[in-house]
Formats: C-alpha cells, structure tokens, sequence
C-alpha cells in the first residue's frame, strides 16, 4: 500500500508540473481584443481540459488496465510538446498550445485512478492521491515563480519547468504499473469493477440519474471556485492584502492538504459502504459549513487574508476530494455495481470544467484585482447554498433507495471471500 500511494502521488504530482507552472507568470504585457493574455492562456488550457473530460468519459471506461502506463507517459509527452511549441508561435496564437496541453493531460487522472479503485484501501489510496494534486497547484506555482526569479523568460518557464518533472514522472509511472490488481477480498468488499461500454454506460447513470446529476451538480459548483482560486490565485493574495512570494502558495496548501487528508482518507477505516457512503455525504456538507464560517469571519474581519485563503481552499478542497475518494467508490460498493470510478469522475468532471469555462468566458474576469475577489467571495457564497440545497436531496434520494441495495450481506460476502482467499494459500 505504502509503494503504490507513493507511486500514484508522485504520478500525478509530476503530471502538474506541465500544467500549472504558467499560472505564476502574470504575461501583463499583451492582450488579445480586450482580453488579458494571461486570462486568454487559462481559457484555452481550461477548455482543452474539459474537451478530454468528455473524451474521457468513454476513454477511461473502457481502458484496459496493461495500458494506462503508457497512455499515462503519451499523454504527457503530448502535453510537453506543446510547451516547447509555445514560445516558437506568435501571441495570441500560442495560446492554442495551451488548449492542446490541457487536451492531453485531462485524461492522466482517470488512468492514475484506475490503479487504485475498488480496493479495500481506495479512501486512503486516492486521498493520496488528492493530496498531490492540492500540493502540487502550490509547489508548481513555486517552481514556476522560482524560475521567473532565475531570469527564465514567461514564454519559455513552463518548458522549463517540465523538464524538471519528465524523469521523476517516468520513474513513478514504471513504479504504478506494478502494482498488482484487486484481491479477490478487494473485489467481494467493492465490488468488481470492469471496463463499461456505451450501452453500460447508459444503463449505470440511468438507473440512478437524479442522485447522480445532483452530486454533478454540486461538484460544478466547486469546481468552478477551486479553478477560479488556483488558477487566479496571485490575484486574490494581492487582493486580500498579502504579497503572493513563491512558497506562500506552497505554504497555504501544505495546510489544506493535511485536512483533507485527515478527514477524506479516514473513510478506509468505516468497512460498512453503505455508512460510508452516507458519512461522505456529510463530509460535503462539512465543507459547505465551513465556507460558510470562513466567509462570515473575513467580512467580519475576524480573520486575516492568509487563514481565508487556507480555510475556503479547505472547505473546497473536502467535498472535491470526498467525490474522488470515497462518494463515487462507495456507491458502487454499495449499489455493487459493475462499472469503474473513473467513468463517473469523468462525468462529474466533464460538467464541472464546462462549467469553469462558461463563468471564464460569461465573467472575462479582465477585472482589477479587488473586483476578481468581491466576485470570488460572491460565488463562494452562491455555491454555499446551491450546494448545501443539493446535498441534502442527494442525501434524501439516496437514503430512500438505501433498504434495497442488500446492505445486509456485505460483511457476509468480505468475510466468505477472505476466508476463502486464505484457504487458496
């Protein structure tokens, strides 16, 4: 367990650093019909990433495991690529190497999580995993602000930077392929989980639409706020008061990261899925609480500008992560569904990047940067409530159709198969 959380965290911590070194670079010094270069950069990024989540959702489906290696290395090289591209094409051109960048690497996700689900440890697995990804935005973020320092230029720093992750990335990726798949226990306590194709992939979502889409929902609200507050973070430091140096975004996500961590991963210890499932529930609306709080104290001014930033990453960051961790696997523990977490987290993430484009496109966020963090602090507020409303009817539905998934036998069922497990010995 110990090698793989490693391997599946330092996969995907590396496969950051060819996507958010460039968010530290301000490109101030040119636009495009009005738009800010930086905002036009993030736009692209951003709707490449979405058009592979929509890929995704029939690509990681039905992947067959020998093969997320090197579809894991591929894509990444095909991200690369373009970052060495991207200083040779002219502005505003050359943010179409930032559309192709982002198209190759939203689907690095699906593949590192394919490693890890339907296990009896996919919580503390994948909350490593997540954990990589809240400290590598920060850690990236540094790197790319480091080597601005070092006289890199703005057009060539994210090339830079990803040379610097290419070799430990290629290590980590030959580390996860040897891992070995789900234990006969692992599957009887998860279920089994196997490639989907179009017709399942119907068939799954619709035997449980109106929870599901309300769980998407949900998740588009949050995603759109955790993409606005780290692709944008130098912005909204600055307009809480505080100079943004590069290991204050490490700093603030060291802090996010060891919540979620605590509170998502806990869940491998509850071995009822159907308590599980539910305690993940709660864990979302823990978070929406918390925002809450956190939003009340800075306009009570009650809190400072860095205690924001850490509280609200943290009430974003743990319903985020739970739907990673544990809402989506223990669902299909529960229902014992056959099917694969990563055709629902490709759902939930296909919506919610659709959604981050439309409020980047709709906002233009070309705004000062007091204006970008009364609009931050007003969507944190929408999000509260719609997501808070959300919850509770997911809650609803799903505790109403609870009796029927045969709860009852689950322990049974793991205990059979260990004991049988042990006699094949």
């Amino acid at each position: 367990m110990v090698w793989t959380v490693i391997a599946a965290f330092s996969t995907y911590f590396c496969v950051y650093g060819f996507r958010k070194p460039f968010t530290s670079a301000s490109f101030d010094d040119s636009d495009w019909a009005g738009i800010g270069f930086k905002e036009l950069l993030v736009i692209a990024q951003v709707m490449g990433y979405m058009v592979s989540k929509f890929i995704g959702i029939k690509v990681i489906a039905e992947m067959p495991p020998h093969r997320r290696g090197v579809g894991i290395i591929g894509l990444v090289m095909a991200s690369f690529a373009a970052l060495v591209i991207f200083p040779l094409v002219p502005r505003p051109f050359s943010a179409a190497c930032l559309f192709f960048n982002g198209l190759s690497l939203g689907m690095t996700y699906g593949l590192v999580l394919g490693f890890l689900e339907g296990r009896r440890c996919t919580e503390a697995l994948t909350a490593g995993l997540c954990t990589s990804f809240i400290l590598a935005d920060g850690v990236t973020k540094s790197v790319g602000a480091w080597l601005l320092n070092s006289g890199v230029s703005e057009s060539w720093m994210p090339a830079a930077a990803g040379c610097l992750f290419l070799l430990p990335l290629i290590v980590s990726v030959a580390v996860l392929c040897r891992v070995p798949a789900p234990s006969v226990s692992d599957q009887a306590a998860r279920s089994v989980r196997e490639t989907l194709n179009r017709q399942q992939r119907r068939d799954l979502y619709g035997r449980y639409a109106l929870g599901l889409t309300l769980l998407v929902a949900m998740y588009l609200v949050v995603t759109v706020l955790r993409s606005l507050r780290a692709d944008f973070a130098p912005q909204l430091w600055s307009g809480l008061g505080i100079e943004a140096i590069p290991s204050a975004y490490t700093y603030s996500e060291l802090w996010v990261a060891l919540g979620v961590i605590c509170v998502n991963g806990g869940a491998v210890f509850i071995r009822n899925n159907r308590t599980a499932f539910f305690v993940s529930l709660a864990t979302c609306m823990l978070g929406f609480l918390l925002m809450a709080l956190t939003l009340a104290g800075w306009q009570t001014q009650r809190i400072g500008g860095f205690a924001f930033m850490v509280l609200i990453g943290l009430g974003l960051y743990l319903p985020y992560v739970a739907i990673h961790t544990t809402v989506f696997e223990r669902m299909l523990a529960m229902t014992r569904e056959r099917g694969n977490l990563g055709f629902l987290m490709y759902v939930a993430d296909a919506f919610g990047y659709l959604g981050y484009v439309g409020v980047m496109i709709t906002k233009n966020l070309i705004t000062p940067t007091d204006t970008l963090l009364v609009f931050f602090i007003n969507a944190c507020w929408i999000a509260v409530f719609i997501s808070g409303v959300a919850m509770l009817a997911t809650w609803v539905y799903f505790w109403k159709r609870s009796r029927h998934y045969g709860i009852d036998t689950e322990d049974a069922h793991l205990n059979s198969a260990i004991a049988n497990e042990s006699t094949a010995r």
